[in-house]
């Protein structure tokens, strides 16, 4: 089966943000890059999958040069191949602007099965799965803990809240969106990273997709929040244990 898995190039967690000159967006000139973490456990979950069913896994990503990092690494973890979709100005996109980009991509290949992390660490909209799968016309599953192949077709596991899950039967081909942490990450093995350097990355534009005038909205301006320290001193426990639950929401 070929597993398309889509993954995204994100600022490193520990990344000090400050906005540009004109403050219309971040400083992109000083950050460290990193792949996306759920969109790492949804390599690893195709990974799996492949291991157990053969097939294919192609990485997926849309970016800028900078990101064929990132893809670098998928492949050195076991990707077969990938595509990179080589944008240099994503100003003004929004979700539906980016699963635009990607379903068009995927439609060149025609996928058994499509992943995505849950959402991503740097904007967290947890979109862009979901509509991906509405412009493709296929079924999707979101918070996926579980997936496995049966007779041609899928059953999974879905988290819900307050400890609840739900086990969904689903017909192929399909979009999954998968939740962090439901597997261990594997590492890029030396001999990955080599074999990473000869397979093929193909290399489309938002213009051989026929994808164009993506932008939606205008970034007026960005404003890094201020960090302020206040300190209050309670008297009780009872007083103690109220604000904890009710204003630091922490219990």
């Amino acid at each position: 089966m070929k597993i398309l898995v889509a993954i995204k190039q994100v600022p490193a967690r520990d990344s000090l943000l400050t906005a540009e000159a004109g403050a219309k967006w971040i400083d992109e000139s000083s950050l460290e890059y990193e792949i996306n973490e759920p969109d790492a456990y949804a390599l690893e979950e195709a990974l799996q999958l492949r291991e157990a069913h053969g097939g294919e896994v192609v990485a997926l990503c849309a970016g800028p040069n900078r990101a064929s990092s990132t893809i670098r690494e998928a492949l050195a973890k076991g990707a077969d191949r990938a595509i990179h979709i080589e944008v240099s100005d994503i100003e003004g996109w929004d979700t539906l602007a980016t699963a635009k980009l990607l379903a068009a991509a995927v439609k060149t290949e025609a996928p058994d099965l499509i992943l995505a992390g849950l959402q991503s660490d740097d904007l967290g909209a947890g979109q862009v799965g979901v509509v991906m799968a509405e412009l493709l016309d296929v079924p999707h599953a979101t918070i996926i803990m579980q997936v496995e192949v049966v007779d041609g077709a899928l059953k999974v596991k879905r988290e819900l809240e307050d400890g609840w899950f739900q086990n969904v039967g689903m017909p192929l081909p399909a979009v999954l969106t998968i939740q962090s942490g439901i597997k261990k990450l594997r590492y890029g093995t030396l001999m990955g990273i080599k074999k990473a350097k000869t397979k093929e990355v193909k290399a489309l534009s938002a213009g051989d997709l026929g994808v164009e005038n993506l932008a939606s909205y205008e970034v007026v301006g960005v404003t890094l929040p201020q960090r302020t320290k206040r300190t209050q001193i309670v008297s009780t426990v009872a007083e103690l244990v109220d604000k904890l639950k009710n204003e630091v929401n922490a219990i």
